[in-house]
């Protein structure tokens, strides 16, 4: 993967492009990680199709770039970066957060998609609840604990089975969280707590589509998937038997099984 940077109009992008393949795939990662986290899985994808990743505004070492991030502003540089690489068509797939910019991109630019995988993320708004505790987050970062999420959240991650196995990610994941800017974990926070529900332009949208779901999910319980996948009967739907949130790290082989096969392409 070559990195380098680019601009998606006025902000900076970092960005690894595989530079070879007929199709492409671009991974977006999820809220408190980076691109690094694709590092390894890029590479079961990479010899079938072009692959791009990059650090979402807020995340890994792009720019952040005022209070607020909202999904239509990362989507806007999701493919800004992609007409600078000069790639006209791809498949999106996204991961938690990245699944709502990929929702976004289904919304504003569905021209350009050839699909779009949803990888342990939902359609709809957040809750009241969930709005509270993203603004319980953003207070314990502004009081200087963000610590304290980067012990809570990657545990909660991964399926209870895998924890010992996947000790070292989780502890990757744990980095991750420490390293990322208070200012741009507070940006995206902003922005998610904004973002609006987007159930019914993805059932009406012409990409095609599908979820993947970690049976072992905490962020996503079943009940909450199966409830999802009913209500999408037009979209392919994977169970990750043995995955919690982070199904590419749990089970990644299923994972770009899946993708590839979304994809067009042959595993």
């Amino acid at each position: 993967m070559t990195e380098k940077f680019i601009m998606a109009g006025a902000t900076p992008m970092h960005v690894a492009d595989s530079q070879k393949g007929d199709k492409c795939v671009v991974l977006l990662h999820g809220y408190l990680e980076s691109m690094i986290v694709w590092e390894e899985f890029a590479y079961l994808l990479r010899d079938r199709v072009r692959v791009v990743t990059l650090d979402l505004p807020g995340h890994g070492i792009s720019a952040i770039n005022g209070e607020i991030h909202t999904m239509e502003y990362l989507a806007e540089c999701v493919a800004l970066t992609m007409e600078a690489l000069g790639i006209e068509r791809y498949s999106v797939v996204g991961h938690s957060m990245g699944g709502y910019v990929a929702l976004a991109m289904c919304e504003m630019y569905a021209e350009r998609l050839d699909s779009v995988v949803l990888l342990s993320s939902t359609t709809s708004a957040d809750s009241v609840e969930k709005c509270d505790r993203r603004r319980r987050e953003i207070e314990l970062i502004k009081a200087g604990k963000k610590s304290m999420l980067a012990h809570l959240v990657p545990h909660a991650g991964f399926a209870p089975q895998n924890l010992k196995r996947l000790a070292d990610r989780v502890e990757d994941v744990e980095e991750l969280i420490m390293i990322t800017e208070d200012e741009g974990v507070i940006a995206i926070l902003a922005g998610m707590i904004e973002r609006k529900d987007r159930d019914e332009v993805l059932r009406k949208s012409p990409v095609p589509h599908m979820f993947i779901f970690g049976k072992h999910d905490n962020y996503i319980p079943m009940d909450v998937a199966e409830e999802l996948a009913a209500k999408h009967p037009e979209a392919r739907v994977v169970w990750l038997e043995n995955s919690g949130h982070m199904g590419f790290y749990e089970e990644p082989e299923r994972c770009a099984e899946a993708i590839l096969d979304m994809v067009g392409v042959d595993c």
